[in-house]
């Protein structure tokens, strides 16, 4: 019965010192967005909307292609117009870009 303690006690000392060496998750890109850094969708670079998530290379593409004819996103649910980014993927976006500068105009029609 001794015995099984201490096999016990080294298998939950195996355990645990592994996961508590084990190092942090590492930072996500530098350009990733966060809610305290929304990604303007008026200036982002490809890099900048590919690390939105759902955004890949094609879309990030299409997102600047949009950009480029039509001028200006003025309101977030703009990105919608984009092929492939629906009222879903908006939805997950909404809180990480906004169109604005220093104006806080982050969610557009919330006014």
């Amino acid at each position: 019965m001794r015995l099984l303690f201490v096999v016990l006690g080294l298998l939950a000392i195996a355990v645990a010192v592994p996961a508590a060496q084990k190092p942090a998750p590492a930072a996500k890109h530098a350009s990733a967005a966060t809610t305290a850094s929304p990604v303007n969708l008026n200036t982002a670079t490809q890099a900048q909307l590919e690390a939105l998530p759902g955004i890949g290379p094609s879309a990030a593409q299409r997102i600047l292609d949009y950009r480029q004819k039509n001028g200006s996103f003025r309101k977030i649910e703009d990105l919608m117009n984009v092929k492939g980014i629906g009222e879903k993927s908006f939805l997950k976006l909404k809180p990480l870009i906004t169109v604005g500068g220093d104006k806080g105009e982050r969610t557009g029609g919330d006014k």
